[in-house]
């Protein structure tokens, strides 16, 4: 699923940015790697999901999408595990897996994509601030942001700055995230923190779901607005769970977005494709490149 580009438009000498491209890597590649599983007979290739990590972008830049990055979990922990012990950790993630992360940005980065291997933050910080120096730049049409994780919602603004989830072919623009959550993307941070997030970590404050939590954030604002007797002592722990559940928007990722534009594999890229017995990737990028 991909956006479509005017047509009529006439060729320039210096290309006009019209789409930025986010790409949750993390994401792809817990997604190829238990995709592959369907058909590997228990066997899992070193590079498997790495390689449907390639082809994914790949398809993204044939389709002349040229402006793009993709964030990765280079360290699974971050800051927040300093801030809340349960905090998700590297922890029961499969070693077959865990071994792909670094083959995924090194292959990245020799096929001339942008990568943003993450460390003390996390791999949805790094998409919310690049969407942020992104969507700043007036030569920008449209950010997209690829991944499902709701936390990422929080970055949508009216129809510039959306969410895409590609296995669903769903793009969710602030209209659709309201819809989906109830409340405005702003307040994303603010019903994470009162209903909890699983796959994050923390609980969320007990008895409150998801319908009151928006009726909640809708009639008084944000956690740090309302009455003092709607949270009472659970008021400091939900403001805890909202600074873990918002993301940070001030990583220092690149300056102007013409550095994400993608100029074609460099020469250490034949190599990483052999070693993955994927020559076609080379093939793919030469002929993307030469358009």
């Amino acid at each position: 699923m991909m956006f479509q580009r005017p047509t009529n438009q006439p060729r320039q000498a210096k290309p006009f940015t019209r789409i930025v491209h986010l790409v949750d890597g993390t994401y792809e590649l817990f997604r190829h790697f238990y995709g592959l599983r369907r058909f590997n007979k228990g066997v899992d290739r070193p590079y498997g999901a790495v390689v449907g990590v390639l082809q994914t972008v790949l398809q993204m830049i044939e389709n002349r999408d040229t402006y793009l990055g993709v964030a990765t979990d280079h360290v699974i922990e971050s800051f927040r595990n300093r801030l809340w012990a349960g905090y998700k950790t590297g922890a029961g993630i499969e070693r077959a897996l865990l071994a792909q992360f670094r083959p995924l940005e090194e292959a990245l980065a020799a096929m001339g994509v942008v990568v943003w291997p993450m460390i003390e933050l996390e791999a949805d910080d790094a998409l919310a601030s690049a969407a942020h120096i992104a969507s700043k730049d007036k030569k920008v049409e449209k950010v997209a942001i690829w991944t499902p994780d709701k936390d990422l919602a929080q970055c949508v603004r009216d129809t510039r700055v959306v969410q895409i989830d590609g296995r669903r072919k769903i793009i969710r623009d602030a209209a659709a995230i309201r819809e989906k959550f109830g409340v405005d993307p702003p307040l994303i941070p603010d019903v994470l923190a009162l209903v909890g997030d699983a796959a994050d970590g923390y609980p969320g404050i007990p008895g409150i779901g998801a319908k009151t939590a928006a009726h909640l954030l809708n009639r008084h604002g944000p956690i740090e607005n309302f009455p003092p007797d709607v949270l009472g002592k659970q008021c400091d722990l939900a403001l805890l769970f909202k600074k873990l559940a918002t993301l940070r928007t001030d990583a220092p990722l690149f300056k102007k977005v013409e550095t994400l534009r993608w100029r074609g594999a460099t020469p250490a890229f034949a190599a990483w494709a052999k070693r993955m017995e994927a020559p076609r990737l080379v093939e793919r990028c030469e002929k993307a490149a030469g358009r």
